[in-house]
């Protein structure tokens, strides 16, 4: 699945070519993704301006000058493909401006399509009870020690909680605890006060790095321009079981289940 750095990568690389534009033509070639297309799609989008792109969370935003935002979510495969050469049977929404044409590409369908109200996207059930942006300056250590307070869940799976930090996937929480050096398996609430002054950083840090890089491209995933991210070639232990932790103190990155996931760490440094 498109993790946060692979939608801001799809959002970024779509506002280059869409921000200003007006929607020449709308195209709906199936009613539903993991859920319907909404009725009035095409009658909205069709002539309106696009005043701006942005993200929440794991969503990309396609505001417009009529006061309605396009929410689309990538679901497992899904990716937008920008002037493509030939149609493609999984293009399900095609968007066409004076200039380009911008097709949603999703063979699993798992993806979706919503329009809300501009003024009313934060009261959007799937935004209300979001927690802030990891990328914002609204996660600091003091909020984060005031959101574990009591939770004795483990932290791994704290910050994979929605309503704690919004976007958080497995791949960058596995990532972030390792460059906090936080074991995966510690309660929320026994992370200490220097332990959580790390992690916010390394939170940030790692996703920001992993946009430099457009990603990672693991299966179906590709920015707009059909490029591949190489964030991956960069993991310090997602996915590396049994290789020796890049710190070189003689850790070996290990793997277990954790919440449904797979979760990777080095038991030598992550305490």
């Amino acid at each position: 699945m498109p993790e946060l750095p692979e939608v801001e990568t799809t959002v970024r690389g779509l506002a280059r070519f869409l921000e200003g534009r007006r929607i020449a033509r709308v195209a709906v070639n199936r009613p539903d993704l993991r859920r319907p297309f909404p009725a009035d799609l095409v009658q909205v989008l069709t002539g309106a301006r696009v005043t701006a792109l942005a993200r929440r969370a794991k969503y990309g935003l396609l505001h417009t000058d009529r006061g309605r935002t396009m929410i689309f979510h990538l679901g497992m495969s899904g990716r937008w493909r920008i002037d493509p050469a030939e149609p493609h049977v999984h293009d399900h929404l095609v968007i066409e401006t004076e200039g380009h044409r911008f097709a949603l590409c999703d063979p699993r369908r798992f993806g979706s399509v919503d329009l809300v109200e501009t003024a009313a996207l934060e009261a959007w059930p799937q935004f209300a009870a979001m927690g802030p942006e990891p990328l914002g300056g609204d996660l600091t250590p003091a909020y984060l020690e005031a959101a574990l307070a009591g939770r004795s869940q483990a932290i791994k799976l704290c910050l994979l909680d929605q309503r704690i930090v919004a976007g958080l996937g497995n791949i960058y929480v596995c990532e972030a605890l390792w460059r906090a050096r936080i074991h995966p398996r510690k309660a929320g609430d026994k992370v200490t006060g220097g332990q959580l002054a790390r992690l916010v950083p390394a939170i940030r840090d790692v996703l920001e790095a992993s946009i430099r890089d457009g990603g990672s491209t693991l299966r179906d995933y590709a920015a707009p321009d059909g490029e591949l991210g190489y964030f991956a070639s960069s993991f310090d232990v997602y996915g590396r079981t049994d290789e020796p932790c890049r710190r070189a103190d003689g850790g070996t990155i290990r793997r277990f289940a954790q919440g449904g996931r797979s979760t990777w760490f080095c038991p030598r440094c992550q305490r």
